[in-house]
């Protein structure tokens, strides 16, 4: 398992493939851990890296995952494969935004797709969550260039950056969800699913 993660940290490099960070997954694992989280949903695969760390973190960890892009895809089907997680990973190729899922109900949604979509993530795939259920969301810094738009210069940067700030605007005033903002990595965010009202 050591040897395929050094494998996979090191394709994401040659491939210019965006993963996560260590210090933002070791946080996201110890959240898995310490909160007893049995069924995660995560909103982009990319080649299956915090994907396959999140199902090692016990046995009955399973993972549904949502990746678009037909390369990462492949790849993140070959990594399932190389460690024996078949069982525990199901990877769905297709657009997050247009996926159909079963009536399930998740313990915890990893958001780590487009940027520039988080609220309709969110608004999305909320309605799958169990009461108590959490929302982590990452890149919540965005290199850290959040907080800063009206300095950059890019056009489309800037504009990325404005729906990453218009995000947080919303989760800080969902009164669905109690959110935390986490300095870790490159930004986390918490948001845990208030119990329905009897």
């Amino acid at each position: 398992m050591k040897e395929l993660i050094i494998e996979m940290e090191n394709y994401a490099l040659e491939h210019n493939v965006p993963i996560i960070e260590k210090e933002s997954i070791t946080f996201i694992m110890k959240f898995i851990k310490a909160n007893n989280i049995k069924n995660i949903l995560e909103i982009g695969s990319a080649i299956g890296y915090s994907t396959i760390l999140m199902a090692s973190v016990s046995p009955d960890v399973t993972v549904t995952t949502i990746e678009r892009d037909e390369t990462r895809y492949m790849e993140c089907l070959k990594n399932v494969k190389k460690c024996g997680f078949e069982s525990k990973i199901n990877v769905v190729f297709q657009d997050a935004l247009e996926v159909n899922l079963s009536n399930v109900a998740y313990d915890m949604i990893f958001i780590d797709a487009a940027k520039g979509q988080y609220t309709k993530f969110f608004e999305k795939f909320q309605y799958f969550l169990k009461d108590g259920g959490v929302i982590i969301s990452d890149n919540l810094k965005f290199h850290g260039h959040v907080g800063k738009s009206s300095e950059i210069e890019s056009k489309n940067l800037r504009s990325l950056v404005a729906k990453i700030e218009d995000y947080i605007e919303f989760l800080k005033n969902n009164k669905d969800f109690e959110t935390k903002f986490y300095d870790v990595g490159d930004g986390l965010s918490v948001s845990v699913k208030h119990n329905e009202k009897k």
